[in-house]
C-alpha cells in the first residue's frame, strides 16, 4: 500500500473516529430529558441524579478493562460492544418513559449501559488516532474529543427539530441513532501501519516492558535513522524506508531498514518521552506523575460534571421563580438549549485544547498541563456565576463556561497520559484515570441532589419542586468554588514537577551518552 494510499485511508480513519466519538457522549445531554424523566416517573431529585451519576460510572468506572481490551484486541472489538450496549441502554429507558414506570435499579443499569457503550466506542476512537498520527496526538485525539463534547448538541439539536417536546421519542432518537453511527463506523475505523514507526520483534523470553526499553547506539547508522524519523506521518517515505506491517496490538517503535554484517545488533530509537517509556497499571501507583493527574482529573471533572447533569435542575428552579406562569413545554425547550451551550462550548474547549496543547509544546516549548490550569480558572468563573445569576436570562454564562472548561481539560488530558507513560498502554492508563471522576463526580453530584431535595416541596400527586430560585441550589455552589481553588493550585504544582522529572531525565541521559 503506497504512502498516499495510507495517507487517504489514515484520513478516511479519523473521520470515522470523529464520527463515532459523535455517538459517545450522549451521557451529557441528561439534562435534557433526565427532569421529564423523573417528574413522570415521579422520582425525586436525589433519584434523579442517581439514574445520570449510573450513566457517569459506566463512561468513568469501566475504563481500564475498556482500555485492556483496546490496547490487547485493537478498537474494533471494543466499538462493536460500544453499539451494542448503547442500543440496549437507552431502548429500555424509552420504554420506560412511556410506561411511566420503572424498577429504580434496572433504570440504573440501564443507565449504565449508556455509558459503559459510550466509554468502549470512545476509547477505541481515541487509541486509533493516537497511533495513526503520532507526530500530532494533540491534534489528532482533538477532533474525537471534540466531537465527542459536541454530542449533547447534535443530539438534543436532531429532535428538537424533528420531534420537539417528546422525551419519549427523544429516548429513541437515541437508542437508533447511537447504535446506527457507532455500527456504521465501525467499518472505516482502522490502524494504519507507519514507514517510520514498525512493529518490534518480541523474542519468547522478553516481556513487553522489556521491548519497548530505550536502547542507544553510537554507530552512523542509527544516527541516520533517528534523522529520518523526523518526516512527518503521511508524508512521502524517505529512500530506503519501507513500511513493515503492523497489527492494532502492535508497539509502534522505530526500526532499522539497512544493516550489514558487523553492525551492532539492531537497536531502537524512539523520538519522544510518550515512546521512550511504557508504564501502565499498578507501576503507575508509585509515580508523583499519576497521582498529580489523578487529582486533578478528579477535581476538575467532578466540578463540571454537577452542572451538567443538573443545568437543567438549576434551569428549572430559577424559570419557576422568575416566572410562575412559564408553560412546562417552555421550560423543556430552555432546558435543552442549555444542554445544547454545554455541548458547544465543550466542544470547542476540546478542540481548542487539543490543538493549543501542540502549539504549547512546539512552539512555546511549554507544558500541556497549563490547559489545565487554565481550565480552572474558567471553572471558578462559571462557579462565582452560577452563585450570582438568579435571572434565568443570564444562566449561559453558567452553562458556556462549564462546557468550555470542560472541553479544556479533556481536550488535552488522553495527550498528557501518553506523554507520562507512554503511547502503547494509552487506553488501559486512560482507563485508570477515568476512575477519578467516578469518586468525584458521585460526592458532587449526590451533594447537589440533597441540597435541592431540601428545598423541594412534595405536591399532592407525588411530584418535587422547588421554587426558592438560586436558593435551590447555592449550598452546592459553594463548595466546588473550593474545589476549582484547589484544582488551580494542583495543576500549577503538576507543571512545576513534570519540569524537574523531565529535566533530572535529560541530565541522566546526556551523562549517559558521555560514558558510552
Amino acid at each position: 500500500m503506497s504512502e498516499n494510499s495510507l495517507h487517504r485511508a489514515r484520513i478516511v480513519s479519523s473521520v470515522a473516529a470523529t464520527c463515532i466519538s459523535l455517538a459517545c457522549g450522549t451521557n451529557y445531554v441528561y439534562s435534557a430529558w433526565g427532569p421529564q424523566f423523573a417528574e413522570k416517573l415521579k422520582l425525586s431529585s436525589t433519584e434523579q441524579n442517581l439514574i445520570g451519576l449510573s450513566g457517569n460510572l459506566g463512561m468513568y468506572s469501566m475504563g481500564i478493562p475498556v482500555g485492556i481490551l483496546v490496547d490487547a484486541k485493537g478498537p474494533r472489538p471494543a466499538v462493536i460492544l460500544g453499539c451494542l450496549l448503547l442500543g440496549a441502554g437507552y431502548f429500555p429507558l424509552h420504554q420506560a418513559y412511556d410506561k411511566g414506570s420503572g424498577s429504580m435499579w434496572l433504570l440504573c443499569l440501564f443507565s449504565f449501559m449508556t455509558g459503559l457503550g459510550g466509554c468502549a466506542a470512545f476509547a477505541a476512537s481515541i487509541k486509533t488516532s493516537a497511533l495513526n498520527w503520532p507526530h500530532h496526538r494533540g491534534t489528532a485525539t482533538g477532533f474525537p474529543l471534540a466531537a465527542f463534547g459536541l454530542s449533547a448538541f447534535f443530539f438534543s439539536m436532531f429532535a428538537g427539530y424533528i420531534m420537539p417536546g417528546s422525551t419519549g421519542d427523544f429516548l429513541l432518537t437515541l437508542a437508533c441513532g447511537t447504535f446506527g453511527i457507532v455500527f456504521i463506523g465501525y467499518f472505516f475505523l482502522r490502524v494504519l501501519p507507519h514507514p517510520h514507526y514498525s512493529r518490534l520483534p518480541r523474542s519468547s523470553g522478553l516481556a513487553r516492558a522489556d521491548s519497548n526499553r530505550l536502547h542507544r547506539t553510537r554507530s552512523e547508522e542509527a544516527k541516520a535513522r533517528a534523522q529520518r524519523e523526523v518526516v512527518e506521518p503521511g508524508g512521502e517515505a524517505p529512500e530506503g524506508v519501507t513500511s513493515t506491517d503492523s497489527d492494532e496490538t502492535s508497539s509502534l517503535m522505530s526500526k532499522s531498514t539497512s544493516s550489514s554484517s558487523g553492525d551492532l545488533p539492531e537497536e531502537t530509537i524512539v523520538k519522544d518521552h510518550a515512546h521512550r517509556v511504557d508504564i501502565r497499571g499498578i507501576k503507575m501507583l508509585p509515580l508523583v506523575e499519576f497521582w498529580q493527574l489523578f487529582a486533578l482529573m478528579g477535581i476538575l471533572t467532578g466540578i463540571g460534571l454537577m452542572t451538567i447533569n443538573n443545568i437543567g435542575n438549576d434551569a428549572l428552579a430559577l424559570w419557576r421563580h422568575y416566572d410562575d406562569s412559564v408553560t412546562e413545554d417552555f421550560i423543556t425547550k430552555r432546558q435543552a438549549m442549555h444542554v445544547s451551550i454545554l455541548s458547544v462550548g465543550s466542544f470547542f474547549g476540546r478542540l481548542s485544547s487539543g490543538i493549543g496543547s501542540d502549539f504549547l509544546v512546539k512552539v512555546l516549548k511549554a507544558s500541556r498541563l497549563w490547559c489545565l490550569t487554565f481550565a480552572s480558572l474558567i471553572f471558578l468563573a462559571a462557579q462565582l456565576f452560577a452563585l450570582s445569576v438568579e435571572n434565568p436570562h443570564y444562566l449561559f454564562f453558567v452553562s458556556g463556561l462549564t462546557g468550555l472548561a470542560y472541553g479544556f481539560l479533556f481536550g488535552c488530558f488522553p495527550s498528557l497520559v501518553a506523554e507520562a507513560f507512554g503511547i502503547h498502554g494509552l487506553s488501559t492508563n486512560w482507563g485508570c484515570m477515568t476512575l477519578s471522576p467516578v469518586i468525584s463526580g458521585n460526592i458532587f453530584n449526590l451533594f447537589y441532589g440533597m441540597v435541592y431535595d431540601k428545598h423541594s416541596i412534595i405536591k399532592p400527586g407525588g411530584e418535587r419542586e422547588c421554587t426558592e430560585g438560586l436558593a435551590c441550589y447555592r449550598s452546592a455552589y459553594l463548595v466546588t468554588i473550593v474545589a476549582c481553588l484547589l484544582g488551580f493550585v494542583v495543576s500549577l504544582f503538576s507543571i512545576w514537577n513534570t519540569r524537574r522529572l523531565r529535566a533530572e531525565e535529560e541530565r541522566l541521559r546526556d551523562l549517559e551518552e558521555r560514558e558510552a
